[in-house]
This record gives C-alpha cells, structure tokens and sequence, in this order.
C-alpha cells in the first residue's frame, strides 16, 4: 500500500480495514491494532521516521494465543485422541501452509503493507508471511477484544473444517500412501503445466496425475508449494468418490 502522506491514502486505508472487518465479522474499537497486524516490517523499515511499528510482536502474541485456543478445542472435541495424536492433529491446524490457506480465504495478503523490495520479490504470495500475518491478526483481536473475541475469530476461520485441513502438513505423502495402499489406484505423478510471472515472482500450476487422469490441481510461488497443493485436492476428490 502507498504511504500515507494525504487523506486520501488514509481514506483509502480505512476503507481497506472497513472491507477486512466486515469479512472477518469483528470490527475494532483501536483501529492502530489492525494497522499493526497489517504491518510487514520490510514496510516500517522504510518508513522509520514515521515511527511505524511492525507485526512481529503482534505475531508473537498471536502465536501462543492460537496455540492456548486450538489445543483447548481438540482436547474437548476430540476426548479419546491420547496426547500424541492431538499434538500432531494441532500442528496439522496450525502449520504454516493451513495458516496461509486460511489467510487467503479472508483475503488477508491484499491487505498488507509490504516495502518495496518485498513487494517485487512476490512477498505477498509467501507462505511464511501470510501465515505470520494471521497470526499478527489474531494478537491484534486479543488486545482489541479480548479472549472470546480472539477465540470466535479462530474458531470461525481455523479450526473450520479440521478434516480438511489436517491434510495440509504434508498432502504428498498422504497422497503416496493411499495410491501404494489401494491396488485400483495406479502410478501417481505431477505434471507442471504452467509457469507464469517474472523469475523473482514466479508461479507455478501443477497437475496430480494418477494413471493417466487429473485428480488435483494446485499452484504456488515453488513447485514443492503448488505439488503440496495438487495432492491436496487430489486426496479430497478420491475421498468425494470414495476411494481413499
């Protein structure tokens, strides 16, 4: 986003953070908390002298409050998991690819403020900043809000679909295992079939392909990212017909 120098630029801004609020369903009673959260620190490193503070330590907060609500969560909905298998369920939820996910679906990376550099280079599409910036925006919803705030806001928009999203950690693995697992599923390959964007902003289209036939399709700024992504879908269409 452009430096806010004139009203319009702030204008423009509030606007942005209005759009975010009322798609995330919680508006702020400080807004300077989601102008934070919204912060990446390659933008206030640009703009020192404005004294602009960075996201990190919204991050840090974010973090441990989003462990504290997800392991309270699966320690109820799920009674008889031993301790073991809730730790990995939890860093399935709270891994950095499902927090990313879960970013773009509220459409979070349009709204951050990024430097220059960190723009060209397609930070705006990278996973860790993503993820690092819903995490900034859940601390930003605990000290606006509180507790309860924070824990709706996660509830609603992370431990959604938990099913779904345990497969993120690491879909192509998943994916081998039920095609050497099941003799009417056949060799499993990935086909890049689309590179677009400048060699610093790349983004990669890949195909799942088991015997022959598309199962899943995904894109990302690497190819092991949009491989992730294709066996994902692949896993969620063999479950849909029934064969996984």
């Amino acid at each position: 986003m452009a430096e806010d120098r004139t009203g319009t630029d702030r204008m423009a801004r509030s606007d942005a953070a209005g759009a975010l609020e009322q798609t995330i369903g919680y508006t702020f009673t400080e807004r300077a908390f989601l102008e934070q959260a919204l912060t990446h620190s390659s933008y206030a490193n640009e703009h020192r002298n404005r004294q602009l503070g960075d996201n990190e330590r919204l991050e840090f907060l974010g973090d441990a409050v989003l462990e504290v609500v997800s392991s309270d969560y699966l320690y109820h909905r799920y009674p008889d998991l031993p301790e073991g298998k809730l730790t990995r369920l939890r860093a399935s939820l709270v891994c950095e690819p499902t927090l990313a996910y879960c970013a773009r679906q509220i459409s979070l990376p349009e709204y951050l403020r990024l430097g220059r550099g960190e723009e060209k280079t397609g930070g705006r599409g990278r996973d860790s900043i993503v993820s690092d910036a819903l995490e900034a925006l859940i601390g930003a919803i605990y000290l606006d809000g509180g507790q309860e705030q924070a824990r709706n806001f996660i509830a609603r928009f992370v431990l959604n679909d938990i099913e779904h999203k345990q497969l993120f950690q690491d879909s192509k693995t998943r994916l081998q295992e039920i095609v050497q697992a099941r003799k009417d599923l056949s060799e499993l390959s990935y086909e890049t079939v689309e590179e677009r964007g400048p060699e610093h902003d790349r983004l990669f289209v890949v195909h799942a392909v088991i015997g022959g036939r598309v199962m899943g399709r995904g894109s990302g700024r690497s190819k092991k990212s949009a491989e992730q992504e294709a066996a994902y879908h692949a896993i969620l269409k063999l479950k849909d017909e029934g064969r996984s």
